[in-house]
């Protein structure tokens, strides 16, 4: 076993097979679309080359398929289970990252009459999808942390509605 530097993404493949138990990268892609995407980006094509690198440095392991397409099925081992459980109980100062086209523009000189339109459906469009997960989240149900990310993204797009419904007229 190699050792390895542990990345965001790996901690998401782990933090998702431990929800699931096993999966396959393109159940892992399906997981990030329906979660986790809406908070951390990332390239897809990472959620099948992480998979194998964890495998290969012991945190993961992996079984294939005997006949049909040999898909690779991952689950966690103890070693993955252990670096997953320190990782979430150590505190973060790490500052959010922001990736903004609409305020890229505005920085950069655009009129906000011009971007608002846009970044107000946009923003109205993903607080109504957040609105319906939390509307189907039972209270008390499953682990807490999916139903506090939804909060907060909640409140961030409310924010961003009142921003840019400021510039439309």
């Amino acid at each position: 076993m190699q050792a390895i530097k542990l990345t965001p993404t790996s901690y998401i493949v782990l933090g998702l097979l431990d929800v699931v138990g096993e999966a396959t990268p393109y159940d892992l892609k399906q997981m990030v679309a329906g979660g986790v995407g809406n908070l951390w980006s990332l390239q897809h094509a990472q959620l099948y080359s992480e998979p194998e690198r964890l495998t290969k440095a012991g945190y993961l392991s992996e079984r294939r398929e005997r006949g049909g397409r040999r898909r690779k099925h991952y689950s966690l081992t103890d070693q993955g289970r252990r670096a997953l459980a320190a990782w979430v109980a150590e505190p973060t100062s790490e500052f959010t990252q922001l990736r903004d086209v609409g305020l890229l523009k505005l920085f950069l000189g655009a009129d906000p009459a011009t971007v608002a339109a846009a970044q107000l459906e946009l923003h109205s469009g993903k607080l109504a999808e957040y609105e319906r997960a939390q509307n189907t989240l039972a209270a008390g149900e499953g682990p807490p942390g999916p139903r506090l990310a939804l909060e907060a993204g909640i409140g961030h797009e409310r924010e961003y509605v009142r921003f840019w419904s400021r510039f439309v007229p």
